[in-house]
């Protein structure tokens, strides 16, 4: 009995490590002169790792929002589709429409509006950046009338958030106007997601698509903008609709080299895809703040368009950074050796080969592969 409990309490504890951590938190608004409470999503591995600093989610209307975001997040990082992420939800219950409300002279935010402005920029994301291991790059994510709110985050002058998930906003006056303004002059990388489903009322569907009119007319490489326009799902029910397609669009330089990126992208290189393969990893540390190993899969894609252009003189390239970021496996000794023998140079080859047996094998590259190429290369050239 005493084995089982034991056993029974082991395994409370490993489900704690290994889960996304939710944690409900009261915060007092000196703003607004009352508290709120929030809820928490810390990713798995929080406390693996003290160093580690990850994406920030605010997710507006969080009441009844913070499980179709923050499920949504956990899966697609756990899929390493996306970075792991910290998701904050604001309980808005019975306070929407004071939090929301804005001019109908200028659209606004102003008396309670305001206030709550000031409280997610002055007083929440401080709180999260104090208290949790936030990184630079914020997502704010909002529905109906949170969805118009979230835009008013673009106004200043250092936006306080670098993508918008915007889910049938109830739209404001001017917004139409000054968002698509506002976007086009942004100078870092920025990304903005509309969503409306058919089923919406026709004032949102008439000033969504008025808003996508405009915004498909804005020109910067800053800025990465999607639309999508449902059919099925009901006003409430989009949310959980939308998540996975914004989450895609977001992270989309995140995830591993795609069929369709090799495909149309890589192979019709005419440059390095080594530098290609850089970059985008590099790319991945500009926006959001964090150091990506390069997957193995990925290496294998690169390796696979080079075989298929037979640009070989990329090999060597390939392999110095399989050393780099791979340094006790047979990764990069197997690529440079490919490099050599695809040179004119077999006998380098065959020592680079036989040199990687010391060393551990990785993602289904195998020694016994090296050594049927040492093999071969001894039996062909007699060396």
């Amino acid at each position: 009995m005493k084995k089982n409990i034991l056993s029974l309490l082991f395994l409370c504890l490993f489900l704690n490590t290994v889960k996304a951590q939710v944690i409900y938190k009261p915060i007092e608004s000196l703003k607004m002169g009352e508290i709120r409470e929030l809820k928490i999503q810390l990713p798995r591995g929080y406390n693996d790792n003290p160093n580690k600093k990850y994406p920030l989610f605010v997710v507006f209307d969080g009441d009844y929002m913070f499980e179709a975001v923050a499920g949504n997040v956990d899966y697609y990082s756990y899929w390493e589709d996306m970075p792991n992420a910290i998701v904050v939800g604001v309980n808005q219950l019975d306070k929407r429409f004071e939090d929301s409300m804005y001019s109908e002279q200028n659209g606004l935010p102003t008396e309670t509006g305001a206030r709550f402005f000031e409280f997610i920029g002055m007083e929440l994301i401080p709180f999260m950046e104090k208290n949790y291991r936030t990184a630079y790059f914020k997502v704010a994510v909002g529905h109906g009338e949170t969805a118009n709110f979230i835009n008013y985050f673009l106004l200043k002058d250092q936006p306080v958030f670098q993508a918008y998930v915007v889910i049938s906003p109830e739209l404001a006056p001017k917004t139409i106007d000054y968002v698509p303004e506002r976007l086009s002059t942004l100078a870092s990388k920025s990304f903005y997601y509309l969503a409306t489903t058919k089923k919406d009322s026709k004032e949102i569907l008439d000033d969504a698509e008025k808003l996508h009119g405009r915004m498909s007319g804005v020109d910067n490489k800053n800025l990465v903008y999607k639309y999508d326009a449902f059919n099925e799902p009901s006003h409430y029910s989009l949310p959980a609709h939308v998540m996975p397609r914004a989450l895609e669009s977001i992270f989309n330089v995140y995830q591993p080299i795609s069929v369709s990126e090799y495909r149309d992208v890589i192979l019709k290189l005419e440059g390095s895809p080594v530098v290609y393969l850089e970059e985008k990893y590099k790319m991945i540390y500009d926006l959001f703040g964090i150091e990506k190993d390069i997957l193995v899969n990925d290496f294998k894609a690169i390796a696979a368009a080079i075989e298929k252009t037979e640009q070989f003189e990329y090999y060597e390239q390939l392999g110095k950074m399989g050393r780099k970021s791979y340094p006790n496996t047979i990764l990069g000794n197997y690529y440079i050796g490919r490099f050599y023998e695809q040179t004119g140079n077999p006998k380098k080859a065959m020592r680079t080969y036989q040199s990687a047996f010391i060393l551990s094998e990785i993602g289904g590259i195998t020694k016994d592969e090296l050594m049927n190429r040492a093999n071969a290369i001894k039996t062909d050239f007699g060396y």
